[in-house]
């Protein structure tokens, strides 16, 4: 006898699964990407203004040291400096230009940036060479300063009627163009001689030379280079000589070095 299983139930039919949604390719042209890029253009580009504002410096030529009216500029006399000036950068000798050689008006200082007014003519000037013993030289006699300059009597001829006891200015506030024959250590002896070169005005250059007389010279170095109100480089005024006493009634600026 044949067995006879019953058939199974039919299964449940499936919910159906959800439509597939064709995947799309990449765009570049995001919007979000678009704006980030955008600001980070924008703060680059506000920094870079921002730091070249803060570094807007020009190249102008200062002084090395202190320089006194009417010297005669040269390439140690002038130190390139990066500043900012901003509007007034045109009232100051830029370093495309080459001012070695022209002659200062006024007093500058060390450090000080060199204005175009300072190179304005002066007073029509020459130099003289002065021949001045070591001993009577300052050590802080340099170029640029500025210097008096006496005839005293001389020593080994003794004192005579013209020159006994008499000293004599032979030129005021004159600034120092060059030094030499200036010596250190065994070499440097008292009675050597060195040159130094002054800057007077020309119409006075004759009274200078008259006025030394064959005498020694004495070198006073003025703690400033700031002139005062007198001509740089006067040849002191007729009778302005006098004896060397304690109560004489000329006042000598200190004969000291300078720092």
């Amino acid at each position: 006898m044949t067995a006879v299983r019953p058939a199974p139930p039919p299964a449940a039919a499936l919910p159906p699964g959800p439509a597939p949604r064709r995947v799309r390719p990449p765009r570049w042209l995001d919007l979000r990407l678009l704006l980030g890029v955008l600001l980070v253009l924008g703060s680059v580009l506000l920094g870079a203004r921002v730091v070249g504002a803060a570094d807007a410096t020009v190249p102008v030529w200062a002084a090395s040291g202190d320089l006194a009216a009417g010297t005669e500029l040269d390439a140690d006399d002038l130190v390139a400096v990066d500043v900012r000036l901003d509007d007034t950068a045109e009232a100051y000798l830029s370093t495309a230009t080459r001012p070695e050689g022209r002659t200062l008006a006024r007093a500058v200082r060390t450090g000080e940036l060199i204005p175009g007014s300072a190179l304005d003519e002066p007073a029509d000037l020459v130099q003289v060479a002065l021949p001045v013993q070591a001993g009577f030289v300052p050590p802080g006699l340099r170029r640029g300063g500025l210097v008096d300059v006496y005839a005293v009597a001389d020593p080994a001829v003794g004192a005579t009627r013209t020159t006994g006891g008499t000293v004599t200015a032979v030129v005021e506030r004159a600034p120092v163009q060059a030094l030499s024959g200036r010596t250190d250590g065994v070499l440097s002896t008292p009675t050597t001689t060195v040159q130094v070169v002054v800057s007077v005005p020309r119409d006075e250059a004759a009274a200078v030379l008259a006025a030394i007389g064959g005498r020694p010279l004495v070198v006073v170095v003025h703690d400033s280079v700031e002139s005062g109100s007198e001509e740089a480089g006067s040849a002191p005024a007729a009778g302005s000589s006098g004896r060397a006493s304690t109560g004489s009634s000329r006042t000598a600026p200190s004969a000291g070095p300078t720092d």
